[in-house]
């Protein structure tokens, strides 16, 4: 009877497979099989691009009869088409940097926007549309300087706020000192004039230095110098004081300065509770001006109804509300500048909406800005593809130190 070396039978080698006492896999290797797809906040991809492609379509209604009377039905969506193309690859180049390199060039990126704005003054240089010059032609894209200053404002605050947090929090020239290097930009930006988008960087600088631990007290005396010096450019001025009048009572002068308003309200109440249907609004033929850029949401009003309001309007608010989470994650990790960062676009957008929103409702007086990835607007849809693209990259790297430190601690297992 021969013998057998039962020890040289060896059995077939397989993956090894860490498992626990039950049986089942261990948390080391599901944590491998997670890490094969993708870090990614796409509940915030969603909203984007959703609004995105939502705003695509509502620009295409809009503008419909625009394009047809130069024979180009489709114009405006094809320009529209062609900026959200191109905000997209620059989002995703953006994608591909981390967020210190933001921090490293954010001063620079300040500097640049201040020299835009600048040349935006010198006679010749700049494109004037309807009594302000606020474009730089080049070529086949007209760059709107005071657009990409929002995002260059929130960086530069972010990076102060990391380098000068004590005096930010401690000392009152630590607020001032931004703050007069930001009137700078306001005042650049107010001769174009654009008191709207004024408005928009001034809100949310003081969003962000509030959040980075500015003293109440500061803040507040801040908002009651900016609400008087807003007032006064108000006052100062005769068109904006007609449209502060034809905001209180639009139907007083319904031919005047309160035509606009009124129209939009029309177009609000045709569309009750589900709307006319899509394509099917008339407001945004004959009567509602600048349906397709500042009126966008009249126009959603009066063919989607008050459930398409709505509903546009929560999308926005659970893109801020992950704006915020985000910069709170960011926060508990030490990552200042990005916590900051996500602040400060939160603030910048949900400002946005709310003024976009309010003007086309009647709530606040009309103002020439845009709704944040709907209106018609090159540099606006850019900047809007690039706001969403920052954010997850934040969060993305918030992702990765939650990999490493989970990694690290099953290693010390």
């Amino acid at each position: 009877m021969s013998m057998v070396n039962t020890a040289a039978i060896q059995r077939p080698r397989g993956p090894r497979v860490h498992r626990g006492q039950s049986g089942q896999t261990s948390p080391r290797n599901m944590n491998r099989t997670r890490r094969k797809m993708p870090e990614m906040d796409y509940f915030l991809l969603f909203l984007g691009i959703s609004l995105l492609l939502f705003g695509l379509l509502m620009v295409t209604s809009a503008s419909l009869h625009l394009g047809d009377r130069i024979g180009m039905p489709f114009y405006y969506t094809g320009k529209h088409t062609a900026s959200m193309t191109i905000g997209l690859l620059a989002g995703f180049v953006i994608l591909q940097i981390p967020s210190n390199q933001w921090q490293k060039y954010s001063v620079q990126m300040y500097a640049v926007g201040l020299f835009l704005l600048i040349l935006l003054l010198i006679p010749g240089v700049g494109r004037t549309v309807n009594g302000a010059t606020r474009w730089i032609p080049l070529g086949v894209f007209n760059l709107q300087s005071s657009e990409f200053m929002k995002l260059f404002v929130v960086l530069y605050l972010a990076g102060y706020l990391v380098r000068r947090h004590v005096e930010v929090r401690h000392s009152v020239k630590g607020f001032v000192n931004p703050m007069l290097l930001l009137g700078i930009a306001c005042i650049l930006i107010i001769l174009q004039p654009d008191f709207g988008t004024m408005t928009v960087i001034l809100v949310t600088a003081l969003g962000m230095l509030f959040l980075g631990g500015a003293p109440l007290w500061q803040f507040l005396a801040l908002i009651t110098f900016v609400g008087a010096a807003l007032v006064g450019l108000v006052i100062s001025s005769p068109y904006r004081m007609a449209r502060i009048t034809g905001f209180l009572d639009p139907w007083a002068d319904v031919n005047g300065s309160g035509y606009q308003l009124a129209q939009a309200l029309i177009a609000f109440g045709r569309g009750e509770w589900a709307g006319v249907g899509f394509g099917n609004g008339i407001q945004k033929q004959f009567y509602l001006p600048e349906a397709h850029t500042d009126f966008i949401m009249a126009v959603i009003g009066e063919e989607f109804g008050l459930l398409g309001t709505v509903a546009v309007i929560l999308m926005m608010s659970l893109l801020v509300w992950r704006a915020f989470s985000i910069g709170t994650d960011a926060i508990k990790k030490g990552r200042r500048f990005a916590a900051y960062v996500s602040y400060g676009l939160a603030v910048w957008i949900g400002f946005q909406s709310f003024v976009n929103t309010g003007v086309n409702v009647g709530l606040l007086p009309t103002k020439g800005i845009t709704m944040p990835f709907l209106s018609f607007g090159g540099n606006s849809i850019i900047v809007s593809c690039l706001v969403l693209m920052m954010l997850l990259r934040i969060d993305y790297e918030n992702r990765q130190l939650d990999t490493v430190k989970g990694k690290r601690s099953w290693q010390a297992m």
